[in-house]
């Protein structure tokens, strides 16, 4: 794989984003707590304690995850992650990604995808997303960013084989999906 920071601190007006650390656990369960936030996920009980911080080791082991930081009032209202894809060596993955459902609604995810696309697009031509098919949600979402469905597989992202949906998203298709993307210098 090409030279890549995994865990980059990166910056907007509006949200920090930096290495997620093991003293964040308290605030990042803040954020997750709500039964609201994962109802159509997969891992629907991930705002109980007991599920949330195998989940939470899971991140900080693994590497590349981002604590989502709302700069005006200093909170940890998320978590995002850099991976790169077993099936894909050479290239590299956003996802395991989440939002304290008062920051759902398009703005935050976006400036936070903006981030950290700007990030990888500067090492790679391409980013993948992997999002449980049942996770409607998520594959909304990513479809709003120009990504396109490409294929399904199982994959062993986080220690257990599992069906994902695999998104691709190119650096033209988030160019012409976005002009903040278009501020991003080419490499």
């Amino acid at each position: 794989m090409t030279a890549f920071d995994l865990a980059p601190t990166l910056e907007s007006p509006a949200l920090r984003l930096r290495p997620l650390a093991a003293s964040d656990r308290d605030a990042l369960h803040a954020a997750a707590s709500d039964p609201g936030t994962w109802a159509g996920h997969p891992a629907r009980d991930r705002h109980l304690r007991a599920a949330f911080d195998p989940y939470f080791d899971v991140l900080l082991k693994a590497g590349g995850t981002l604590a989502v930081i709302d700069r005006a009032s200093n909170r940890i209202i998320g978590a995002s992650r850099f991976y790169v894809p077993p099936d894909r060596p050479e290239s590299i993955a956003i996802g395991f990604t989440f939002l304290d459902r008062a920051h759902w609604g398009g703005a935050v995810n976006r400036e936070m995808k903006r981030l950290m696309l700007a990030h990888a697009f500067q090492t790679f031509p391409e980013v993948w997303f992997h999002i449980a098919p049942t996770n409607l949600r998520s594959r909304r979402a990513t479809a709003k960013l120009g990504a396109l469905h490409d294929h399904d597989a199982v994959l062993d992202l986080a220690g257990m084989p599992a069906e994902w949906t695999c998104w691709r998203l190119t650096r033209a298709a988030w160019e012409a999906n976005d002009d903040a993307a278009r501020a991003v210098p080419a490499r």
